[in-house]
């Protein structure tokens, strides 16, 4: 009878389905994460957005050029270069 108690409390600590997708996501995630922290672009990008003045320009951007044409926006972006 000992060998069937050890089976039950096997079975009983093995991870149920839910328990294991959520240990994959969140391994997932890390690995996710710590793949950003070490992409150069990445990192350069987090700099650019954390400096205040250009996180100032991000926040005046315009939402409403859904509709532009290639030609207004290229109008635009030459506009804003110079």
């Amino acid at each position: 009878m000992p060998a069937a108690r050890d089976v039950q409390s096997t079975a009983s600590q093995a991870p149920s389905p839910e328990v294991r997708r959520i240990s994959d996501d969140v391994a997932a995630a890390r690995n996710t994460a710590m793949s950003a922290l070490n992409n150069d672009r990445f990192r350069v990008m987090l700099e650019q957005i954390s400096d205040p003045q250009s996180s100032g320009a991000l926040m005046t951007m315009r939402s409403d050029a859904a509709g532009t044409d290639l030609k207004s926006a290229q109008s635009s972006y030459a506009e804003n270069s110079e």
